[in-house]
């Protein structure tokens, strides 16, 4: 019989710990060759990273296996990596290193005994060792590495497999019985125990059918790579925990070594699980044994770590590990078992379990029944009284002055009002239970009461409710019009609070409904088939926001709120200028929708109004007034208004640009993030000048000033060839590549160039024009330059689809001579009236002052940013019109696009509405509604450092 190791019989495993002269020493003796070293750490082994002499380039790994394991343990290594690397290839995998006398793997007689060293390929990538955030794309990655190795290794058989390891869950309960009473820390002795016993009595059921096959049994984040410049891991090391065990014990170690990640939380394992069991199929009995595993992987992490640093104080590897092992263990306890498990059940797809009856007598009988709506889309949260801690209060005591004899607000349904401190934003907007109001006061049904701080705990048989909000909590007597929440607990468990969409309906499923105890049960949950219906219906090319989109159902000032009552700050969208449902342009719109609304070629006051209030922002001359639907429509108008007035056909543009997607707005777009042919596809009537972007453009800095007559230079030859140009189209503030300010003087010297021709220009400020970068209510008055034409939309409407093109009568009136202009709803009386009141509360709430200071302070912080996170390359623009470029070298400008995307997915889970923006997308577009105030931009900031630190 082969001889393997048994850790019961050799609990303490001191590494070994050979001096580096005497390892280069006995490695050229067996290898022949001379090495430098640097060292690696290890659990239980000694590691080095080794080069040749003099060289920077890395010969391998040399793993020193500690003297306890046998020869055939040793091989069975090796043996089981070479199987995972022939049959899963595209899982990277280190194979032994040959060396000039053969393969490096050998005994050494050392001053420590008898070693084997063998050198392991050094294979590029890095590690995801340390707490730094994992995006679900990469936990997902983990753990369809662990699947792919758990299938390779599925019949993989050695007679070294039935070693007895400290790592093998199969003797988890015998590792935590030996080391638990010699852990000196008496609360870390109750913590262990505490989640342990839970474990073992969760597992006992059905761990004797558990299958059994080889397996690695530490896929983990410090044993798989990712590729220098990937974002998700593709390669396995380490094998030195291989042996036979259960096979759900591969998945639970591996799900084990994410939770102490940032951010990190049992339900953010669950891409991993989903990811294995596709390979691997788990059945009921894995399932239910796979978080009590994980538990009992935490607990062994934690006695063994503290164990191994009293051993061996020199094992910086170890100590380092303490603090993670130990929130390893705390998050895999912070859910109960059973819920946990019911959530991972319902993530892989398998049918819910029941919802447990109600086995007691009902808790009260108190008569007729209102059931108020907290919901996102309720009424009751309308002009942010969300916000307002006695909005439900209010709507309950009209509803029992009005007849009811109680009124509840469910639990297990989302609920938005009393929100009071929004941001920072949380997923845990799942109220777990029922909040009544009793007309009168009312004893409870018979049974068991106890005071539990300032709940009173009321106990019947199997049931438990906890009560808050009770005037006296060692009394039975529920009081009258006051609010009370009432929990349903499932074994000794009180679900906290508020929690998630997911583990709401997992607590369900477990605890049940707290509302049948009262005779009102919560409504079953409804399916949301919104995004399936969506992508069902509508064009693929219309795309949406994130590939898992939250469902957005309201929006007030800068927040922006999903249907499962989640708060979002929003910092991305200019079309709400003045914030989300403002109740004056709310006011505006609604009693015009009370009076008129028609077609625009009627007569009516409010378009006059309207035209006259939005010329009078501009400077004199522009006295005539265009009104449209959308920024498209404008910016094509004022082309067609540049063709008409000059009998000309061409138009010159600037590239990187867009401006629309109607056939003449389009024409002018040369932004190949929005149209990747757009260069290659414009037709002969446009001619292009360079994107004057000083930081990344062919002239940077100072040289930026070369822009102006390059441009000048093509007008010029233009006409000279015989087509001098209907005009010039340009954003005064180059928006779509993040808010990049053109160069001093720029629009000023090309304005001149196609005047000087008999040209028109166009100054496009859609994006940023209407007071939001500060300092200037138009783009073009940054540049000192005043354009022929100009066409705007977006923020004029505040979210309603209005759009304008402003110029001189004797231009608009050259238009005539080719036929008629009118645009149906363009300026119609509700448009009007919706833009009158989007400039009134420009003015009235100072939003330009707000954009200066707001933007400016957050402009600040953005590039104090700067100084400490490297991938930041800059920052660009004014007020609330600001990008943050990501780049990989602030030398060469390499864009960090696949970066910019993950960070703004990172931002998302935080809270943080973000998209990228430029031609390489590698930018943040910052240009939130102008109400947003300095706290919501320091949330955004504070989050942004939080992602750029611990990662994307």
């Amino acid at each position: 019989m082969t001889e393997v190791f048994d850790y019961f019989t050799q609990v303490d495993l001191p590494t070994p710990t050979l001096g580096d002269d005497e390892v280069r020493r006995l490695f050229a003796d067996a290898f022949g060759v001379e090495v430098d070293l640097r060292g690696l750490g290890s659990q239980q082994d000694q590691n080095f990273r080794v080069f040749p002499r003099d060289s920077t380039e890395p010969l391998g790994v040399l793993k020193l296996s500690n003297p306890v394991f046998s020869e055939a343990e040793i091989e069975m290594q090796d043996a089981a990596a070479a199987t995972v690397a022939a049959r899963s290839p595209h899982v990277r995998i280190p194979k032994l290193v040959e060396g000039p006398l053969g393969a490096m793997s050998a005994w050494w007689d050392s001053s420590q005994g008898r070693i084997h060293a063998r050198v392991i390929e050094n294979i590029s990538g890095f590690t995801l060792m340390g707490s730094g955030y994992l995006s679900p794309a990469v936990v997902e990655a983990i753990g369809a590495l662990s699947g792919a190795v758990s299938l390779s290794l599925a019949d993989f058989v050695h007679p070294a497999s039935g070693r007895v390891l400290q790592w093998d869950l199969r003797h988890a309960g015998r590792v935590i019985d030996t080391l638990l009473p010699d852990e000196p820390d008496a609360e870390v002795r109750a913590i262990v125990q505490r989640a342990a016993d839970a474990a073992r009595a969760a597992l006992a059921p059905v761990q004797d059918a558990l299958p059994v096959q080889a397996g690695h049994f530490d896929v983990t984040d410090d044993n798989v790579l990712r590729a220098d410049g990937a974002l998700v891991p593709d390669a396995v090391i380490d094998f030195g925990d291989v042996c036979s065990s259960w096979r759900v014990g591969e998945i639970a170690t591996t799900v084990s070594s994410v939770l102490h990640h940032d951010g990190a939380s049992p339900e953010t394992a669950l891409p991993a699980i989903r990811a294995f069991d596709r390979l691997r199929d788990l059945d009921d009995g894995e399932i239910t044994a796979l978080w009590p595993l994980v538990v009992l992987r935490g607990a062994v992490l934690v006695l063994s770590g503290r164990a191994q640093v009293r051993l061996d104080d020199a094992n910086d590897y170890a100590a380092v590990a303490l603090d993670r092992e130990f929130r390893i263990l705390v998050q895999a306890a912070s859910v109960p078992l059973p819920v946990i498990t019911a959530a991972t059940r319902a993530a892989l797809g398998r049918p819910p379990a029941n919802e447990p009856a109600w086995t007691a007598d009902p808790l009260l009988s108190a008569g007729p029944h209102v059931e108020l709506d907290a919901t996102t889309e309720s009424p009751l949260n309308d002009a942010g009284a969300w916000l307002d801690a006695g909005t439900l209060d209010v709507a309950a005591l009209d509803a029992l002055d009005a007849g009811a004899a109680i009124v509840t607000v469910p639990a297990w349904r989302a609920q938005l009002t009393g929100t009071t401190d929004p941001l920072p934003s949380t997923a845990d907007s799942m109220p777990t239970g029922v909040t009544v109001w009793l007309a009168q006061s009312t004893s409870l049904a018979p049974g068991d009461t106890r005071r539990d701080g300032d709940a009173l705990v009321w106990t019947s048989g199997r049931e438990t409710v906890t009560i808050t909000g009770v005037t006296d909590p060692a009394s039975s007597v529920l009081p009258a019009r006051t609010r009370l929440v009432l929990r349903r607990g499932i074994d000794r468990s009180t679900p906290p609070a508020r929690t998630s969409p997911a583990l709401a309906a997992a607590w369900r499923e477990t605890a049940g409904d707290p509302g049948v105890a009262i005779g009102a049960p919560a409504a079953a949950p409804v399916v949301d088939d919104v995004l399936a219906r969506r992508h069902e219906v509508l064009a693929e090319v219309q795309e949406h926001y994130y590939a898992a989109p939250p469902r957005i159902e309201r929006g007030w000032r800068e927040h922006l709120i999903d249907v499962n009552g989640r708060v979002y700050l929003d910092m991305v969208n200019n079309v709400a200028s003045v914030g989300h449902a403002h109740p004056h342009v709310v006011e505006a719109g609604s009693r015009q929708m009370h009076l008129l609304n028609t077609n625009s070629r009627f007569h009516y006051r409010a378009i006059t109004d309207y035209a006259d209030r939005i010329a009078a922002t501009l400077p004199e001359g522009f006295d005539t007034v265009f009104f449209v639907n959308s920024g498209s429509e404008a910016t094509d108008l004022a082309i067609r208004l540049a063709m008409a007035a000059t009998g000309r056909p061409d138009i010159v543009a600037m590239r990187e640009a867009y401006h629309g997607w109607t056939y003449a707005s389009d024409a002018v777009s040369t932004s190949v993030a929005d149209n990747p042919n757009a260069l290659a596809t414009r037709p002969d009537w446009v001619h292009t000048v360079d994107a004057a972007n000083s930081y990344r453009g062919t002239h940077r800095g100072t040289d930026a000033a070369h822009y102006a007559p390059e441009a000048v230079a093509v007008i010029d030859e233009l006409a000279a060839s015989g087509r001098p140009p209907a005009g010039m189209i340009a954003e005064t503030y180059f928006g779509n590549a993040g808010g990049v300010a053109l160069p001093d003087g720029y629009l000023t010297e090309v304005y001149a160039a196609i005047r000087r021709h008999g040209g028109l220009t166009i100054a496009d400020e859609v994006q940023v024009g209407y007071g939001r970068l500060g300092e200037w209510f138009w783009g073009f008055q940054q540049q000192g330059a005043v354009p022929d034409i100009v066409a705007v939309a977006k923020s004029i409407g505040g979210g309603h689809p209005l759009g304008a093109v402003i110029t001189r009568r004797e231009i608009a009136d050259r238009y005539r001579t080719g036929g008629y202009f009118f645009s149906s709803t363009g300026g119609s009386p509700v448009s009007a009236a919706v833009g009158m009141a989007v400039l009134d509360v420009i003015e009235h709430e100072g939003l330009q002052e707000n954009a200066r200071v707001v933007g400016g302070h957050l402009k600040k912080r953005l590039e104090k940013l700067g100084e400490r996170h490297e991938l930041i390359g800059t920052v660009h623009g004014s007020g609330l019109y600001l990008g943050v470029e990501f780049v990989r070298d602030r030398e060469t400008l390499e864009p960090a696009t696949a970066e910019t995307a993950a960070i703004c997915d990172r931002l998302l889970e935080l809270g943080v509405i973000m998209q990228p923006t430029g031609d390489h997308q590698n930018v943040l577009k910052i240009k939130p509604p102008l109400v947003v105030t300095r706290a919501s931009v320091d949330v955004f900031v504070d989050a942004l450092d939080r992602v750029l630190t611990t990662g994307y």
